[in-house]
């Protein structure tokens, strides 16, 4: 039987081969994968991910062959990203508690989240892509998490790229706030190859200069003690998998990172990379 593959972009710019490779992988397997923003934006390619000439400032070479810069205008260009699922219209948004009808709000909610439980049984596993977007309406979009805790409750896998495994740290359960990732072991991007100066939106017209948080401090931080988090500085590939989880660091994971999730879909991979 094929399998199903929800996909999750920003709107406000997405790494291009952070999308195109996983996506290779899954066509090639026969998956079918379906596109979801938070508002139902169609999500665009980062200028630079697909400019073979942009020289990654902390790598001081570039990071897109002319191939993949072809691959990912287009797929950047074509009908499969004309309409991607609206998240927002799809997944329930949790209650002020300051609401007037907060109670009757609230359970209106949780039935709404097994609705949600009942939809996501026909995806086989979700991928959040990477790229300075996700930074802005991805990391901490509660529905987002929703999405995340959905699958994680059905037993499916979860992965992530870059940027995008932020959403990761982020996502909890309500009551212990303890992240999903506490005791695991993860990657993505590392310290040492952030930006100085130069983050950048699709939409947005300033420089934010460096990333607005570390991402890698975040996940030593969420994993926790019993957990870790892999850098692998210096490394060609850094993709960790620890069940359900399938993390990739950045830009040049991103195919292993979809063929480490269709190992875990098709052959029982549960551990990968430490």
């Amino acid at each position: 039987m094929t399998k199903k593959i929800l996909i999750i972009l920003s709107e406000y710019g997405y790494w291009g081969e952070e999308l195109v490779g996983p996506l290779g992988v899954f066509d090639d397997h026969g998956y079918e994968t379906v596109m979801a923003t938070p508002t139902g934006g169609r999500p665009r390619a980062l200028p630079p991910s697909m400019d073979p000439g942009f020289l990654d400032p902390p790598l001081g070479r570039s990071v897109t062959t002319e191939d993949m810069a072809r691959r990912v205008r287009e797929v950047d260009e074509s009908d499969r990203l004309a309409k991607p699922v609206d998240i927002s219209s799809w997944v329930p948004e949790r209650p002020y508690l300051s609401s007037p009808g907060y109670l009757r709000e609230l359970e209106a909610y949780h039935r709404a989240l097994t609705e949600l439980r009942a939809t996501v049984a026909d995806y086989d596993a979700i991928l959040i892509v990477g790229g300075s977007g996700p930074i802005v309406d991805l990391a901490n979009n509660e529905r987002v998490h929703a999405l995340i805790l959905a699958f994680l409750e059905a037993g499916k896998p979860v992965g992530a790229e870059c940027y995008g495994v932020a959403c990761l740290a982020f996502a909890r359960d309500w009551d212990d706030r303890k992240s999903i990732i506490w005791g695991k072991h993860v990657t993505g991007h590392c310290k040492e190859y952030d930006y100085k100066d130069g983050t950048g939106f699709i939409g947005v017209d300033f420089n934010m200069g460096p990333p607005p948080y570390p991402l890698e401090y975040i996940l030593r931080d969420a994993t926790g003690p019993e957990g870790r988090y892999h850098g692998n500085v210096g490394h060609p590939v850094s993709v960790i998998v620890d069940y359900p989880f399938v993390t990739g660091r950045s830009t040049p994971d991103s195919v292993t990172t979809g063929e480490k999730m269709v190992a875990v879909l098709e052959h029982g991979l549960r551990r990968y990379g430490w």
